[in-house]
């Protein structure tokens, strides 16, 4: 095995422990933590897949799906079939509990998907791709199983465009959100990793660039609550 593989695999092992130790309050803190914003991001991530499949039959993979929210508004909104994956069975079990049989759910690696390339028409990731190990080779893989022309859907948190919201959100984020988090969860360090992962992930633009560079076409975001998050969309050719 490789020095990069072992360093991805250890860097998923130690993610994976962290959500399965805080998975039975994970939904009560992120409702309570966003003002249940986090439930409009979701429904825009829907509302632009929706518009972008129309052809029967259609299906969208939702990749390190959680307890299943992004999923769930998926299959409400659109209709379509919809598979969901993430590395962390309690996270899974959790939403089996929630979604029953509308969703397939099914237990994989952003970074190994289980699946032949271009099975789907839309690929979707919520507040996921920060925590691959290697975020251009997990981009790579939610490309590989595109079909041809499929979209795929980026929203994750970014760097706010006003500079009195980014030192707000910034305050919040690091002062305050560990604390609560840490105290509701019983994860102080979870809830540290959050903050951390945000300031280490790419902005806007250059989240942009990286899909590009992953090779797909298109390529646009959208700023939500200020740049909070931000849900980036591209096409692949």
């Amino acid at each position: 095995m490789s020095e990069n593989r072992s360093a991805e695999n250890e860097h998923a092992g130690r993610v994976r422990d962290m959500f399965a130790t805080i998975a039975r309050r994970y939904d009560l803190l992120n409702h309570l933590l966003s003002a249940n914003i986090d439930k409009r991001w979701r429904r825009v991530v829907a509302n632009s897949i929706e518009g972008k499949i129309k052809r029967d039959g259609a299906r969208i993979l939702d990749v390190a799906s959680g307890t299943g929210d992004l999923a769930a508004t998926l299959f409400e909104v659109t209709g379509a079939e919809v598979v969901a994956t993430d590395f962390c069975r309690p996270m899974l079990e959790i939403a089996a509990e929630k979604i029953g049989h509308d969703v397939t759910l099914i237990e994989s690696d952003a970074l190994r998907l289980p699946f032949r390339d271009g099975s789907f028409d839309a690929v979707t990731i919520g507040f996921g791709l920060r925590n691959v190990a290697n975020v251009q080779t997990g981009l790579a893989e939610l490309g590989r199983v595109l079909r041809s022309g499929g979209w795929l859907a980026v929203l994750e948190f970014s760097r706010p465009a006003n500079a009195a919201v980014r030192a707000v959100f910034g305050t919040y984020f690091t002062r305050i959100l560990p604390v609560m988090g840490g105290v509701v969860s019983g994860s102080r360090s979870a809830y540290t990793y959050l903050p951390d992962s945000v300031k280490r992930f790419p902005d806007q633009q250059e989240l942009k660039a990286m899909i590009e560079q992953a090779g797909f076409e298109e390529v646009s975001f959208e700023n939500l609550t200020g740049g909070i998050a931000a849900l980036h969309v591209g096409r692949k050719p």
